[in-house]
């Protein structure tokens, strides 16, 4: 099994395909892990729960952020069930539980890039960095096929070249089959070489209104880009020395991951050269008690505050939006995907009042959006990531597309289908013989 992630949705939908297995867990012989997030190591829980025993295989980036990725999600899944119990005034099991998540960790096997491993007898696999989050990887498996060999590749999340930290994605050669994600396959991205320069103008011009602001952000690879940026502007003198507060327990735990990793960092970069701690300076401080988040609501700008969730719609952020988004000196900064119906889009659409656990506040705070942090590749990356995949791999025939909306598959098969190949957008369920 290639990645085993969540649905993520509308809550009943969801639910019921996260419950749903396709394949029973003692037909599956191995797991292979792509990377951490949670749409990709989601549901490994729900097989550990239903009796799966065997490897999984992952970097070793991804085997440690999965851990307290995991840990997160199982509290999420048993609090969700206990609220649900209360209101439906019936029992409702969670999805996971903490020990199921635990399971997972102890199956993890971390592999190094680029180095061959046996994943059962006949299957061989490969990582090569994909460029989109620490630890993230394409998969690369060499397939014996009645005598000869068959190579496959599996794009997972294809990441953007110029992304802060992390190395630009590869290039995998010689596929003969190819499995593509195409989440964006219908839109471009900003320049990624814009973002730090944009974000230096957002903290000038909230820090000379005296305000605070307030960055909503995935804790795993958002957080740490957004500050690796501020550290750069600090050490350039390009914004003011004003306190940064990181207020997630998660992007605390996450980021100290990422510092057990520089192997993964772009050893190119000016910084990553420069200092050894990227996350850790001087203006910096790291909030792990609810005492320590409750206090920032009531301190004097400027300041810096980052939280979760990305998209607003649960965690600190949500507390430091109902506390600070009627104040004009204040700055809401968007740097992430809000999908339809979170606070985060009501807020990208600057709606001029808002609702935050049930009141409505008029939202008067400056909202900025940054597009440039995206770390998905954009519709013409992934054409791009293809086409230097196709270059390098002459028996190449055909691309099943994945991990992607319909409207953005089908526009992106359509842009695909030029380069000549055989392009599939396989259903839930449906079977394919390579």
């Amino acid at each position: 099994m290639l990645d085993c992630g969540l649905f993520q949705g509308r809550r009943r939908e969801a639910d019921e395909k996260n419950r749903r297995l396709l394949v029973e867990p003692d037909r599956i012989d191995a797991i292979v892990v792509s990377h951490a997030h949670i749409d990709h190591v989601g549901r490994l829980p729900v097989l550990t729960r239903a009796g799966y025993k065997k490897q999984i295989l992952a970097t070793a980036a991804t085997r440690d952020l999965s851990a307290v990725m995991l840990a997160d999600s199982a509290t999420i899944q048993v609090k969700d069930a206990e609220h649900l119990t209360k209101r439906n005034k019936g029992a409702i099991e969670p999805l996971y539980g903490v020990a199921d998540a635990a399971r997972v960790a102890e199956l993890m096997v971390g592999v190094s890039y680029h180095r061959q491993f046996e994943v059962v007898p006949g299957v061989r696999a490969t990582f090569v960095d994909a460029g989109h989050i620490l630890g993230s990887a394409s998969v690369i498996l060499d397939c014996d096929d009645d005598g000869g060999a068959k190579r496959v590749v599996f794009s997972a999340d294809i990441g953007r070249r110029g992304l802060p930290i992390i190395r630009d994605p590869e290039f995998p050669e010689d596929a003969d089959v190819v499995i593509m994600e195409s989440t964006y396959g219908d839109r471009e991205h900003e320049s990624v070489k814009d973002a730090r320069a944009e974000l230096g103008r957002v903290v000038r011009e909230c820090a000379a209104r005296g305000g605070k602001v307030f960055i909503p952000a995935f804790a795993v690879g958002r957080v740490q880009e957004v500050l690796y940026d501020l550290h750069s502007l600090v050490r350039e003198s390009a914004i003011p020395a004003i306190p940064i507060y990181i207020d997630s327990p998660l992007a605390t735990d996450v980021t100290s991951i990422f510092q057990m990793h520089p192997d993964c960092f772009d050893s190119t970069e000016a910084l990553v050269q420069a200092v050894e701690e990227l996350f850790r300076f001087t203006l910096v401080q790291f909030t792990r008690h609810v005492s320590e988040s409750k206090a920032l609501n009531t301190m004097r700008g400027p300041m810096i505050i980052i939280a979760a969730s990305g998209m607003v719609e649960s965690g600190r952020i949500v507390h430091h939006i109902a506390h600070g988004a009627s104040d004009a000196r204040n700055t809401i900064l968007i740097v992430g995907f809000q999908a339809e119906h979170t606070l985060g889009r009501r807020i990208v659409e600057r709606q001029p009042v808002i609702k935050v656990f049930g009141e409505e506040i008029p939202l008067r705070a400056t909202v900025e959006v940054l597009n440039g942090y995206s770390a998905h590749a954009g519709r013409s990356e992934l054409h791009d990531w293809l086409r230097r995949v196709k270059a390098r791999s002459p028996r190449l025939a055909r691309v099943f597309l994945v991990h992607g909306e319909p409207r953005a598959q089908d526009s992106l098969a359509q842009l695909l289908r030029a380069e000549g190949l055989h392009i599939a957008t396989p259903a839930l369920g449906e079977r394919v013989m390579v």
